[in-house]
């Protein structure tokens, strides 16, 4: 790797272990804790590529970028942020960023796309478009967007790519994770949210009704709740919108469609609710939201800006002590956000004191779990679950581990209700157990991939082949706050 590298980060940590990886690699290095300094050395022609943080002390990171991209269209910028906000990702996209890294970030990861980014250099001047402004709204929404799990980053990121897109999309995931929010972030973060905003149910999909959102939402946005639940008639009536949008004379005019729907659309369409020809005109993109026991190390901090939230509502002020906080991170919380939410509000309501107590938080997740939850002792020594562990939690209290996959998938069953779980049953329970179980091996081996076939007793082609399937890291990562 070769070049000269800006480092503008307040966090003295950050800017010392980027200096020595970076010099480790063959560049040389400035940094420095302000984006004044920075903007100097850009000024004077210095660097070939630019490591900024966002919330500095004399200002904004992003808000740097076209100053920098005036003075030197060249020189690209790779933006690190704290703010796990889908409305950060959004802006660093519009800022044209090289690239948007969440922190605590993998530096192994920084490093190749600061790689990338040097070999790609002169890179073609292009104009520098205008920043949208971020509406207040839009940077608090009624439930919030935050969270540095991949799969939420990644979830920012294709949502900030297509933002602006002439293409419908579908939002997937199960009830309660966000979906309206998601969907109205694509219209009240968009260049089409000084347009009409209309949402549809499918308790008023009358044809008038249909026409009445269709006008409303001119130029603007047309939001789609479960078009799975709308009856026969009123998807047929949905199908003759969207394609009289798409070839009549006034299609410039055309709202843009967003539709949201239950975890795995395609399953409804197998099993008839959803009419195939009205799942494609939707599916031009799809983005699927992660349920909250998929991301839980996003749990404590949801819970806290939560609690914040309520906070400025006029609830009292509360927070989470240590031991609440354990206690709530330990949980397989079978819940989504807003679950989570309305616990947290109901916590500042009835707590005793500033700080919640752990036999506050235990009889909130007791009633969260219809009064069945380990106790205290067992609560507390209660490992964390990987991330992305969606069905199947390490075993609690020295419960054999046969006992906890039976009772969490019994939750996950419970959780459809009525109904069964979506198709696919099996293969997805397999790659859930399977990603962590080669994780938690690679790391115990510390990398090594001969030990770690010989630890789980397969051939090491098939270890390479499944970390190749299931996209995972080989190399043990450092995290940088």
């Amino acid at each position: 790797m070769d070049g000269t590298v800006l480092i503008a980060d307040d966090d003295r940590t950050i800017r010392t272990v980027l200096t020595q990886a970076l010099t480790r690699a063959g560049c040389r290095v400035h940094a420095t804790g302000s984006l004044a300094q920075l903007s100097k050395w850009v000024e004077e022609g210095r660097g070939d590529l630019v490591i900024t943080d966002v919330m500095m002390p004399d200002g904004n990171g992003i808000d740097r970028i076209p100053a920098i991209r005036e003075a030197r269209p060249d020189l690209p910028v790779i933006v690190i942020s704290a703010q796990n906000t889908i409305v950060t990702a959004i802006r660093a996209t519009e800022a044209e960023a090289f690239e948007y890294l969440p922190k605590p970030f993998d530096l192994p990861d920084l490093m190749s796309k600061a790689g990338q980014a040097l070999s790609r250099r002169p890179r073609k001047s292009d104009p520098v478009p205008e920043p949208l402004p971020v509406p207040r709204e839009a940077a608090d929404p009624a439930m919030p967007l935050i969270g540095h799990a991949p799969s939420m980053q990644a979830l920012f990121r294709m949502v900030a790519r297509v933002l602006n897109a002439d293409l419908p999309v579908i939002i997937a995931g199960e009830a309660g994770v966000g979906k309206t929010t998601i969907a109205r972030s694509f219209h009240e973060l968009s260049d089409r949210r000084d347009r009409g905003l209309a949402v549809l149910t499918s308790s008023d999909a009358g044809e008038e009704a249909i026409a009445r959102a269709a006008d409303r939402a001119r130029a603007g946005t047309i939001v789609i709740e479960n078009p799975a639940g709308f009856d026969a008639a009123a998807q047929a009536r949905l199908i003759g919108l969207i394609e009289a949008m798409e070839s009549g004379p006034d299609r410039a005019q055309a709202p843009r469609v967003v539709a949201t729907t239950g975890p795995d659309p395609q399953a409804d369409v197998a099993a008839g609710r959803l009419r195939s020809d009205l799942y494609y005109r939707l599916a031009g993109v799809t983005v699927s939201v992660p349920p909250l026991r998929a991301r839980v190390d996003d749990i404590l901090p949801l819970a806290a800006h939560l609690l914040a939230r309520a906070a400025a509502q006029g609830l009292p002020d509360r927070g989470l002590s240590d031991d609440a906080s354990a206690m709530l991170r330990a949980h397989p919380f079978p819940g989504n956000v807003r679950e989570l939410e309305n616990m947290m509000r109901r916590l500042a309501l009835t707590a005793s004191g500033t700080a919640i107590s752990a036999s506050e938080m235990r009889e909130a997740l007791a009633q969260q779990s219809g009064g069945r939850l380990p106790g205290p002792a067992q609560t507390a020594a209660a490992p964390h679950a990987p991330e992305n562990a969606a069905v199947l939690p390490l075993p609690q209290g020295g419960a054999r581990l046969s006992d906890s996959v039976e009772a969490h998938l019994q939750r996950y069953f419970d959780l459809h209700g009525d109904a069964l779980p979506p198709p696919g049953l099996y293969d997805r329970i397999l790659r859930e157990v399977e990603r962590p179980l080669l994780q938690v091996a690679l790391d115990a081996t510390g990398g090594n991939q001969l030990r770690c076939a010989d630890l789980l007793g397969i051939n090491r082609n098939t270890l390479r082949k499944k970390l190749t399937e299931l996209n995972i890291e080989v190399t043990r990562r450092r995290k940088l706050m």
